[in-house]
C-alpha cells in the first residue's frame, strides 16, 4: 500500500495594478512621472500600465490634474483607470531669490498615492531640491524619485491600505454598524422635516500648517463628523482630500469640537454633518 500526501498550492496573489499620471503638462512633469514609474517597474508585485492609455483615460474621464478631490472623484478616476492604485502628481522648476538679490533655482515633485477602491489619500510628500542650476536642481530630484527609499515608501503606503481595507471588511462583516442621518445641507429643509440642525459651540479654524505653505498649497478640505445625542464628536472622516497636511490639521480640529445636539420633534439625535474648510496661502 503506498501513501500519498497531497499538497494544495496556494494561487499567487495578483499583482498590483498601480497606475501613474503626468506630473503636470511641461516636459519636466512628463519626465517625473517618467522616472517614477521606471522606479516602480523595478517590483515585481506591481503592474504598471502604460503611460499614454493611463494619460487617455484619464483625459477621457474628465481629470484636469487635480490634487484636490472627493473621495467619489477619486474613485471615478481609480475605475477609469481600471486599477487598485494611482499616483498623482505635479513636478516644476522655480526660479527664486533671496534677500540679497541673488537667486537660485528650486525643483520639486508633489507626489500624492490613492487608493482606487475606497478614493482615500493614503500617502504625501514632496521632495525639493535647490542649486545655482535648474539643470542641477533637477538632476538631484530625479536621483530621489529613482531611489529605493522612494519606491519603498509608496510600496509600505499600498501594503497599509490593503491591510486596512481588508480589515474594514471584515469588520463590516462581522459587526452591525449603526446607520446615522446626514444632516441636509439647507436648514429650510431640515426645518420642514421637523429636524433642528447641529451647532458648534464655538468655532475653531484650523492652522495652515507649515508643511502647506512650504508647498503653497491652496486647496478645500470636507470632513464627515458623526455627532452622538450629545453632540461630541465621536467620528471624523475626510470627504475630500488637500494633502500637504491639511487634512490631518483639519481632523485634528474638528475632533476638538463640540455641538448642541441635533434636535428631532425637540429630541436629540445622533447626526452626521459635513464641514467644509478653504486653505488659502498668505498674502506675501
Amino acid at each position: 500500500m503506498s501513501l500519498h500526501l497531497g499538497v494544495v498550492a496556494q494561487a499567487p496573489e495578483r499583482p498590483t495594478a498601480l497606475a501613474v499620471l503626468d506630473f503636470g503638462n511641461s516636459s519636466f512633469g512628463k519626465l517625473t512621472s517618467q522616472t517614477v514609474i521606471a522606479n516602480l517597474k523595478q517590483e515585481s508585485s506591481l503592474t504598471i500600465p502604460d503611460g499614454g492609455m493611463v494619460k487617455a483615460a484619464a483625459t477621457g474621464g474628465g481629470y484636469t490634474g487635480s490634487l484636490n478631490l472627493s473621495l467619489s472623484e477619486a474613485r471615478n478616476l481609480g475605475s477609469v483607470l481600471a486599477c487598485d492604485f494611482f499616483i498623482l502628481g505635479n513636478a516644476q522648476t522655480l526660479r527664486r531669490s533671496t534677500s540679497s538679490d541673488s537667486f537660485y533655482f528650486d525643483a520639486y515633485a508633489s507626489l500624492f498615492v490613492v487608493s482606487a477602491r475606497t478614493g482615500r489619500l493614503l500617502s504625501w510628500e514632496r521632495p525639493n531640491f535647490q542649486a545655482s542650476s535648474p539643470a542641477e536642481a533637477e538632476k538631484s530630484l530625479l536621483a530621489e524619485l529613482s531611489s529605493a527609499g522612494a519606491r519603498f515608501r509608496i510600496l509600505r503606503s499600498i501594503n497599509r491600505a490593503r491591510e486596512d481595507e481588508r480589515n474594514e471588511r471584515a469588520r463590516t462583516t462581522d459587526e452591525q454598524v449603526p446607520v446615522i442621518e446626514a444632516a441636509p445641507d439647507d436648514s429650510k429643509v431640515a426645518e420642514a422635516e421637523g429636524l433642528r440642525l447641529p451647532r458648534p459651540y464655538r468655532r475653531i479654524v484650523p492652522e495652515y500648517p507649515e508643511s502647506a505653505a512650504r508647498a503653497e498649497a491652496e486647496a478645500t478640505v470636507d470632513v464627515w463628523a458623526d455627532l452622538d445625542k450629545t453632540g461630541d464628536v465621536t467620528r471624523v472622516e475626510v470627504a475630500r482630500w488637500g494633502g500637504f497636511g491639511l487634512d490631518e490639521e483639519t481632523v485634528k480640529t474638528v475632533r476638538q469640537l463640540h455641538f448642541f445636539p441635533a434636535m428631532r420633534e425637540g429630541v436629540p439625535i445622533p447626526i452626521r454633518v459635513l464641514l467644509r474648510y478653504n486653505f488659502r496661502k498668505s498674502a506675501k
